[in-house]
């Protein structure tokens, strides 16, 4: 790990860790009653009506649930610096930490997949910052890079 990593971690625990270590494994989340913080550190894709309102509408998927979670979870593996933290896979859902190059700063990101009638589903992604206020748009950058890199494992006419 990168000495001034370490030396943040003096201050800022869980960065003075590699990978998913230094958090606590994350339970499975119930995206039915999701809260999000007041601070603009975190990012929410989902389908359209989903309550909270997601930064970005998803669209329903013409694929089993069990693999469009297997492909989301192929595009998060491929993800530099991004390790996962806990699987839950009879809820479809997995939790993963993503660490900033430099800072070693841990960031949250939770996906889970919902069947949408026979055939079909829903993606949600909520990525959010452990430290800070701000995160000066990285949340959102993940979320649209994760939907970007699904679109292109995505077999023809698996979008609805």
């Amino acid at each position: 790990m990168n000495p001034l990593a370490w030396l943040i971690g003096l201050g800022l625990p869980a960065c003075g860790f590699p990978a998913a270590e230094g958090m606590p494994m994350p339970p499975p989340m119930d995206v039915a009653h999701l809260v999000r913080p007041s601070s603009p550190n975190t990012a929410l894709a989902g389908p359209a009506g989903f309550a909270p309102p997601p930064d970005i509408v998803t669209p329903p998927y013409a694929l089993p649930s069990g693999t469009l979670f297997t492909l989301v979870q192929a595009v998060a593996a491929s993800e530099p610096r991004t390790y996962q933290a806990a699987l839950y896979p009879a809820q479809h859902q997995a939790h993963y930490v993503a660490r900033s190059a430099v800072f070693n700063f841990p960031d949250l990101i939770m996906v889970q997949v919902q069947p949408a009638g026979p055939g079909g589903s829903f993606l949600i992604i909520y990525s959010r910052s452990v430290y800070g206020r701000s995160d000066l748009g990285v949340n959102r950058k993940r979320v649209e890079t994760w939907l970007a890199a699904l679109q292109i494992k995505l077999p023809p006419s698996s979008e609805r």
